[in-house]
């Protein structure tokens, strides 16, 4: 195991951080194509109505905490058990990529707000100090 912050990676360019944060980021962007998002999405859709922000008609989508109906930028798929786990932490990159691409089942629709809420709640259980 490296020193944290010794330079280890990329010709001795990147901290074992840095590599950590390069692949998460590449994770989750090849996310966004998963298939089962797209189909969680469209079991959320509350039907089309007029979009307060632009006055326009707009697909909107069910948020599985508050029951809202939000446009589709105003909502995001949320993994029901999250990815790290909240009492074990970062486990293992196949655990990690296992959560991460999971099936429609553990996935949800959730407004920005909730969302950021959730989040919250769940970084705070993982950074709980065992007592």
């Amino acid at each position: 195991m490296a020193v944290k912050g010794t330079l280890t990676r990329n010709s001795g360019q990147w901290t074992e951080g840095r590599y950590r944060s390069f692949v998460t980021s590449a994770l989750r962007g090849a996310f966004r194509r998963w298939p089962p998002k797209f189909l969680v999405l469209k079991n959320a859709q509350a039907g089309r109505k007029i979009n307060k922000i632009t006055g326009k008609l707009a697909m909107h989508y069910k948020c599985a905490i508050c029951k809202k109906a939000h446009v589709l930028t105003q909502v995001q798929v949320d993994h029901i058990d999250p990815v790290v786990c909240t009492k074990n932490g970062f486990i293992s990159w196949d655990v990690f990529i296992d959560r991460l691409y999971c099936e429609a089942s553990n996935l949800q629709i959730v407004c920005k707000e909730c969302h950021k809420i959730k989040c919250a709640e769940e970084k705070i259980e993982r950074t709980k100090k065992i007592e």
